[in-house]
């Protein structure tokens, strides 16, 4: 676990190098902000429309060699890009034509890495191993980003490219080396090291791994509440931004100020919520709601100080409602449907990942920053508590009504 997490550090940090610097060389190669809006979607297009396929994959094949395969198709992809740049051949299309590829391996990838991490430890310690993923991808986000300026400053924009496809190439490196533990949820390797012949296809369909998603109150009632902190209550970056440099009186600066401290928030969280052991969806419905609340006092905020305060806490209750909802998400299906499972939850992600921005913008042209935060806070808090009320009458009645 300590080898998959150092890998994983390296691999984030080069993945946030490389996106910090994507989309100005988007525009310094099309000269276009819509385009380089276009090649983000065109990158997440495959996880929306490939998702259960991608997980029913994982499911299939040996978890180690798939994410071993992957890394190091998107290692390949990284280095293609770093070369095309560093000779001048890159253009729109082609721009596009290697989203849609990154876009269409991380449907394997993404759900691959995730339940491979899991199952290096015993299963009481996943909340603690998906804890310190969490921490990784936080100081990662923060490595990356800082070095990208500096990279991109003495090497060029080709080199950031070119130091993510090293990354991704360590973590393929490291995989054939970890050894699940005993009892851990991995299948596919598990059901490849068996004697006897195997039946890859049966019951292995993308369609199994829907159904039973859609078949579990718990599962459907966390895509709700993500899918709702998602849209009205994650996108700081873009709310936070027009509060601080609008209604605030700040500068680029105090927009930086700010991003740390939620960076800031997001580690000490997931420190925290290495802690967990039985997550659940109340928790994680708890913690929306109060997440969603000290967003409301933040839209009111009188000065940037007072601000800063309050970003703190809101970094670290969403840090630890990620990590419990992940908990939930990847324990709660039996170990055979776990990847069809992230492959439904990716899909869905998708969706509001792409219709969250232009829903919040419209909301903040009607209403302002300060009313897009104080009512997108109202409405999670309202929706938590509206679904609290009604499981809880369910509950009463269903011991009468048999």
């Amino acid at each position: 676990m300590r080898w998959w997490s150092l890998a994983n550090l390296v691999s984030n940090a080069g993945t946030w190098m490389q996106l910090t610097v994507q989309n100005l060389l988007v525009l310094q190669v099309t000269g276009s902000a819509a385009a380089t809006g276009l090649s983000l979607s065109v990158q997440a297009a495959p996880g929306l429309l490939m998702g259960l396929l991608g997980g029913a994959a994982v499911d299939r094949w040996p978890r180690k060699v798939t994410a071993a395969v992957s890394q190091a198709a998107l290692a390949l992809v990284a280095f293609t890009t770093a070369a095309l740049v560093a000779f001048d051949r890159l253009d729109l299309t082609v721009l596009m034509v290697l989203a849609a590829v990154t876009g269409l391996i991380a449907t394997v990838d993404g759900p691959a890495c995730a339940l491979l991490g899991n199952d290096l430890v015993p299963t009481e310690d996943v909340p603690s191993a998906i804890a310190v993923g969490s921490m990784v991808h936080s100081v990662g986000r923060l490595a990356g980003t800082a070095a990208a300026g500096v990279v991109v400053a003495f090497l060029g924009t080709q080199a950031a490219y070119a130091a993510n496809g090293l990354s991704f190439l360590f973590v393929a490196a490291v995989v054939p080396f970890l050894t699940p533990a005993a009892g851990a949820g991995g299948a596919p390797d598990d059901a490849a090291a068996a004697p006897g012949p195997r039946a890859p296809d049966e019951g292995m369909t993308a369609r199994e791994g829907l159904a039973f998603f859609c078949r579990r109150p718990r599962l459907v009632a966390l895509a709700g509440i993500t899918g709702l902190s998602a849209v009205f209550g994650r996108n700081y970056g873009l709310t936070l931004a027009v509060l601080v440099t609008g209604p605030l009186h700040g500068g680029g600066g105090a927009f930086g100020t700010v991003s740390t401290v939620l960076a800031v928030g997001g580690i000490v969280g997931a420190v925290l919520a290495a802690r967990l052991r039985s997550p659940s969806v109340r928790l994680v419905g708890t913690l929306a709601a109060a997440g969603a609340l000290l967003q409301v006092v933040a839209g009111l905020s009188p000065s940037l100080a007072v601000l800063l305060v309050l970003v703190l806490p809101m970094a670290v209750v969403e840090s630890i409602s990620d990590t419990a909802g992940t908990t939930v998400l990847q324990t709660d299906p039996p170990a055979h449907l776990r990847g069809r499972v992230l492959g439904v939850w990716r899909s869905v992600s998708t969706l509001w990942g792409l219709a969250g921005p232009p829903l919040l913008g419209l909301l903040m042209e009607l209403a302002g920053a300060r009313g897009a935060l104080v009512t997108g806070g109202l409405i999670i808090a309202g929706a938590v508590g509206a679904g609290a009320v009604l499981r809880g009458r369910a509950l009463t009645a269903a011991p009468a009504t048999a």
